[in-house]
């Protein structure tokens, strides 16, 4: 575009564009940083890393086999972090596979949300079975789904997901919640029957029969 001087000219001088920038410091970067958070339009990726965990309960033959498979989201990066993703629970006794299935859709739909998912852990360690809890390994366990709450639990633990809660073992943790004190010999415990009834570990011989100590069953009728 042609301006037209009309006045005399008393002055001038060269503008340098680059010169008028603000100069950038190291603490503001110059690109806005890639980093990848978990929501749902995540998409699966072909490889995840897991691990499978066995439950076994005397009120039930056959084993529980959770599977939970993580994502690394930013690898190689100081935003590195490995999240629950997706959890799957098989097992022979058919009896589970309604429930299972529904569970652990819920779940990883849940995982895959992003945000604070450790609410579902506390979700199922709360859950107790009106018939009793069992023993596992020498620990009180309130219910089958306290067992898989506690599993995911000890699984985001053991990959960094969260912390220990006071520096105490998840076992001794769930026991506390369950309101049951520990046993005084949990190898005496565990030598013991599983109850078919209760499912707790205390049939002992009496008067030449087997008696639950916890329920008062008989197999002498």
């Amino acid at each position: 575009m042609t301006v037209k001087i009309t006045q005399r000219i008393k002055g001038f001088k060269v503008v340098d564009e680059t010169l008028e920038r603000p100069a950038v410091t190291a603490d503001q970067p110059t690109a806005k940083t890639n980093v990848v958070e978990m929501d749902e339009s995540l998409q699966r990726p072909e490889t995840l890393v897991g691990m499978t965990y066995k439950i076994k309960s005397p009120l039930f033959e056959h084993a529980l086999y959770v599977t939970v498979n993580d994502v690394v989201l930013n690898a190689g990066t100081p935003h590195e972090q490995r999240r629950p993703f997706e959890i799957f629970i098989n097992s022979k006794n058919m009896e589970h596979y309604a429930w299972t299935v529904a569970l652990t859709r819920m779940i990883s739909a849940v995982f895959r949300r992003g945000g604070d998912v450790t609410f579902v852990v506390e979700e199922l360690k709360a859950v107790f079975d009106p018939r009793g809890g069992s023993w596992m390994k020498g620990r009180y366990v309130p219910s089958l789904l306290a067992a898989i709450g506690e599993v995911i639990e000890q699984h985001m633990i053991d990959t960094g997901f969260i912390a220990a809660k006071d520096g105490k073992p998840v076992t001794e943790a769930l026991r506390a919640v369950a309101g049951d004190p520990p046993p005084h010999d949990a190898s005496a415990v565990t030598s013991l029957k599983g109850c078919p009834r209760c499912g707790e570990r205390g049939m002992i011989k009496q008067e030449g029969c087997e008696t639950c100590t916890s329920c008062g069953y008989s197999k002498c009728g």
